[in-house]
């Protein structure tokens, strides 16, 4: 089974700034027909009809909706999406948060997850491995990619939240850039998956925050949202 992924960038697209130019985010304040339009481009440059993209109503926590096929519109208060659909593609969108994209392609289950501060804490990645799981992946077999996010040197934060946050995802604790307090949440993710026994991990090194090409908001505020696209290619 060929497993496909595709990480985004900002260039490209028809939204005008600050959402310059390829915004697939639609609850960020953007013109619709100009999400609309950018998302009908993803799906050509993909070779995917529209509706074979799921997207979801993200909401920084921990549940995960297992999608079948097409659906209308996006998947609500939901963080991680796992299917076992060939053809069927899944998106996290991200502006700082890490992008996972994860795969069984022996027995061809993939899943799409929004990692943030908050549902990185409260284990929205474990829970998408087991809910991969329960469609028949073995853990061992599964390939993960942590995408393009805010690093540890500019994810400055209050000594107590990056103790709290480490608390529940031991190895994400840092020094910023300053030498203050930070959070790294992909080492932490990093150590979690493989502590449950993932067979393959790799990290796409991005900062959103340094990387101009991505949208960020800690940079910008308002702003747009690329996109971490995985599918299984039909046979």
């Amino acid at each position: 089974m060929r497993i496909r992924r595709v990480v985004t960038t900002r260039a490209g697209g028809c939204s005008r700034a600050p959402y310059d130019s390829f915004n697939l985010g639609d609850a960020v304040g953007d013109d619709p027909d100009a999400v609309a339009a950018n998302r009908a481009r993803l799906a050509r440059e993909l070779g995917l009809t529209g509706e074979r993209i799921a997207w979801m109503e993200q909401v920084h926590g921990r549940t995960v909706t297992v999608v079948d096929g097409p659906i209308d519109a996006p998947a609500e208060a939901t963080d991680a999406l796992v299917t076992a659909a060939p053809g069927m593609a899944v998106a996290a969108l991200v502006a700082d948060c890490v992008p996972v994209l994860l795969a069984e392609p022996e027995v061809g289950v993939v899943a799409a997850v929004h990692a943030g501060r908050v549902g990185a804490r409260v284990g929205v990645v474990p829970a998408a491995v087991e809910a991969m799981r329960s469609l028949g992946a073995r853990t061992s077999r599964i390939e993960v990619l942590l995408g393009p996010a805010i690093c540890g040197a500019c994810y400055e934060v209050p000594r107590e939240m990056a103790d709290d946050v480490a608390t529940h995802l031991p190895g994400s604790a840092c020094r910023s850039r300053r030498g203050t307090a930070g959070i790294d949440l992909r080492a932490g993710l990093w150590q979690q998956l493989a502590g449950i026994g993932v067979g393959k991990i790799g990290v796409d090194p991005r900062c959103t925050v340094e990387e101009e090409t991505l949208f960020s908001y800690r940079r910008q505020g308002t702003t747009g949202r690329i996109a971490a696209v995985t599918w299984m290619e039909a046979t």
